[in-house]
């Protein structure tokens, strides 16, 4: 009988991430890096991914598809954020898209106004898309 993967199981896989218009944003293949490593059902994946490994054997691929709800959550305006530009780095200048840290979370520069004040967000990059993930599972531990 074929081992299948359930909760609980410590698997490893590839897996090569894209949106719905063909753009990749992560990959282990791609990227040339060792299996991804996780307990399945243990909270350490976004839900859609780990429920979507579950009954995979090795060696099987599957294409995932997961809605937003499902992977970073939808975008959530109460994330944006304005700060005075007194609060800024002296000497930073401001570009929209830029990445900063505040405090532990990673946040992007949404908007610079004229007053020099910045609105940053910090909802996940990947907040409010659709993800597809191609997975192979590498081994089952």
């Amino acid at each position: 009988m074929t081992q299948t993967v359930k909760n609980g199981d410590k698997i490893r896989v590839h897996y090569t991430g894209t949106l719905n218009d063909g753009t990749m944003f992560d990959s282990s293949v791609k990227n040339n890096r060792p299996p991804l490593e996780f307990v399945v059902g243990s909270g350490q994946m976004i839900k859609g991914f780990d429920k979507g490994v579950v009954g995979m054997s090795v060696g099987e691929t599957r294409n995932l598809k997961l809605a937003p709800e499902e992977a970073y959550g939808i975008r959530r305006d109460d994330m944006l954020i304005e700060v005075g530009a007194h609060r800024m780095p002296k000497g930073y200048k401001p570009t929209v898209g830029d990445k900063l840290q505040m405090g532990p979370h990673p946040v992007t520069v949404a908007e610079v106004k004229e007053d020099g004040s910045v609105v940053l967000d910090a909802n996940h990059f990947l907040a409010g898309k659709e993800l597809n993930f191609e997975v192979t599972l590498v081994e089952i531990l």
